[in-house]
C-alpha cells in the first residue's frame, strides 16, 4: 500500500508539473442515438468548451478543446457509468487526467436515469438497460465512430460510480440474485412492486470487451453475492466510502468488495458517497450543495482527487498499456 500511495503522489505531481494540456471533447450526435462526449488526447492549450442544451444546473462549460485532433493511434479506450440521477460529465477532472495520459474516455448520461431524465429512475428496467446502453455506447466508438481508427479494441476499461458501478459488475460477469433482492425489498415502491412480481431480466449482458474496471463506490449491493460474482475475471480496482449516504450501504459496500474474487486493489475513503465526483465549483456549490457539503469539514475533495485521478490512471496504464 505504501508503494501505492508514493506511485500517486508521484503522478500526481507530474500532473500538476507538466505542461498544461487539455482535453479534446467530441459530443456525440444525434446518429449514435446517445446523450455524451468522448474525451481524447490533445496537444493545444485548454479552453472552455461551451455545453449548450447538454449543460446541467451551474455547469455550463467542461475544460478541454473542442473536436481536438486525436494525438495518438491505437488507444485504450475507457467507457464511463455515471450514478443514479448523474450525467456525462460529473467526472470531467478523471476523464481529462486519462485522455491527457493517451487514453479516450466515452460517457454517456443514460436515458430515464440522468439529470433532467427520470422516467425509469425508480423502475427495475434500469437495472437491464444501463448494462445495455454501455455495451450500445462501446459498440457505437468501436464501429461508427468518425475517429474509430485511433481506438484498440483489445484495450477497453470501465469506470462506473454508485448506480455504474453496478451496471460494471453485471458487464463483468455477474448476475444479480433477485431471490436475495426480494428479502430486503419490503417497501411499496415501483421497484420493489415489479420485484414480487417476478417483472425481472432471465438473462444479463456481460461483455468480454471489458479488460480492467474502476467501481466507485458502487450501489445495489444486495443482489451480489461471493456465488453470483465468481464470474469475473479481470482485474477490478475498487473505492469505497466509509461514511456512505445516498443510498449507498458503507456495510454492503464492504460485503460485496470482500466477496470478489481475485485479488481486487481496494481502496478506504474517510468520506461520504459524493467525494468521487468532480471537485465542486462555487456556482455548482450554490446550486446543489448535496452533492458538495456531505463529507466531513477537514475532508479537503480537490486534494483527494488529485490522488484518486493519479491512482484511476495508474491502474489503467498498468492492466491496459502495460506501463
Amino acid at each position: 500500500m505504501l508503494h501505492r500511495i508514493v506511485c500517486a503522489l508521484v503522478l500526481a505531481f507530474c500532473f500538476a508539473s507538466s505542461p498544461t494540456r487539455a482535453a479534446g471533447i467530441q459530443f456525440l450526435d444525434s446518429e449514435s442515438k446517445l446523450k455524451g462526449a468522448i474525451w481524447t488526447p490533445c496537444a493545444a492549450a485548454p479552453q472552455e468548451v461551451p455545453l449548450g442544451k447538454l449543460g446541467v444546473t451551474a455547469v455550463e462549460t467542461l475544460p478541454g478543446v473542442k473536436d481536438c485532433p486525436i494525438k495518438g493511434e491505437k488507444l485504450p479506450l475507457i467507457v464511463f457509468s455515471h450514478g443514479r440521477g448523474g450525467w456525462f460529465g460529473q467526472h470531467h477532472d478523471l476523464n481529462e487526467a486519462l485522455a491527457d495520459a493517451g487514453f479516450i474516455v466515452a460517457a454517456i448520461s443514460h436515458p430515464g436515469d440522468s439529470f433532467g431524465d427520470d422516467a425509469q429512475r425508480d423502475s427495475l428496467s434500469v437495472w437491464l438497460s444501463r448494462p445495455q446502453e454501455i455495451m450500445h455506447l462501446i459498440d457505437f466508438v468501436l464501429n461508427d465512430w468518425k475517429d474509430k481508427a485511433a481506438i484498440d479494441p483489445g484495450r477497453i476499461g470501465f469506470f462506473g460510480f454508485s448506480r455504474g458501478g453496478y451496471t460494471g459488475t453485471v458487464l463483468a460477469g455477474a448476475d444479480p440474485d433477485f431471490q436475495r433482492v426480494a428479502q430486503y425489498c419490503t417497501q411499496q415502491n415501483r421497484f420493489c412492486d415489479q420485484v414480487r412480481n417476478g417483472e425481472v431480466p432471465k438473462t444479463w449482458p456481460h461483455d468480454n470487451r471489458i479488460k480492467a474496471a474502476v467501481f466507485a463506490d458502487a450501489a445495489h449491493t444486495v443482489g451480489f453475492t461471493k456465488a453470483n460474482l465468481a464470474g469475473i475475471k479481470i482485474p477490478l480496482q475498487v473505492w469505497r466510502s466509509e461514511l456512505g449516504g445516498k443510498g449507498v450501504d458503507p456495510e454492503g459496500t464492504a460485503r460485496v468488495t470482500a466477496s470478489l474474487p481475485g485479488h481486487p486493489e481496494i481502496h478506504i475513503v474517510p468520506a461520504a458517497h459524493f467525494a468521487f465526483l468532480a471537485p465542486c465549483s462555487a456556482e455548482l456549490a450554490a446550486a446543489v450543495p448535496r452533492i458538495c457539503t456531505d463529507n466531513p469539514p477537514d475532508f479537503d475533495r480537490a486534494a483527494f482527487h488529485r490522488v484518486f485521478d493519479a491512482e484511476v490512471v495508474r491502474f489503467f496504464s498498468e492492466h491496459l498499456t502495460g506501463r
